[in-house]
């Protein structure tokens, strides 16, 4: 399994980079999704909303993927009604967690690996399935991700690690 070792950032919140960077990627969130939801029920098999929340905490710190965590599912919710009220907080969690898993794994590893990537989707997912079930009561509603969104998943293991090496050469 190929692994490569990659240039970080830890960007803070009094930093100005850290909002651009972050609007950049929520910005990637609200027209990832749009792209998706042309496809029925593309959003919940394509699970587009996490992809560069991925991308921006591992190669920019948990800030920035904190920041993209949080506004993109909101923003997309006031603009297009998606994700439903419904889904927001569970959707919120999920990329919460990701972007915390994220962000940590990038600091400690200090790599980029399809392994590594694979680790932070089923932590965030897992978890936050746990959490869904606990709020919602319905092991079947929790289970949606996993149920329908294992492409998904893989768009954000594969689609992430491809972009993170992009990214490494500019």
């Amino acid at each position: 399994m190929q692994t490569t070792s990659i240039k970080l950032y830890s960007l803070g919140y009094n930093e100005a980079k850290t909002y651009l960077v972050a609007a950049l990627f929520v910005l990637g969130n609200i027209a990832l999704p749009q792209l998706c939801h042309l496809v029925p029920r593309g959003g919940m098999i394509w699970l587009p909303i996490y992809f560069f929340t991925l991308v921006g905490a591992y190669k920019y710190g948990w800030r920035a993927g904190l920041l993209t965590a949080v506004v993109s599912p909101v923003a997309n919710h006031l603009l297009f009604g998606m994700p439903a009220a419904a889904m927001l907080t569970p959707i919120l969690v999920k990329s919460t967690l990701l972007a915390l898993a994220a962000g940590y794994a990038a600091a400690h590893f200090r790599k980029v690996s399809l392994a590594l990537l694979c680790g932070v989707v089923l932590f965030y997912q897992t978890v936050g399935t746990l959490f869904e079930w606990l709020t919602t009561e319905s092991l079947l509603a929790a289970l949606q991700d996993f149920r329908l969104g294992i492409a998904g998943m893989l768009l954000q293991i594969v689609g992430g690690y491809a972009v993170i090496r992009y990214m490494l050469k500019k």
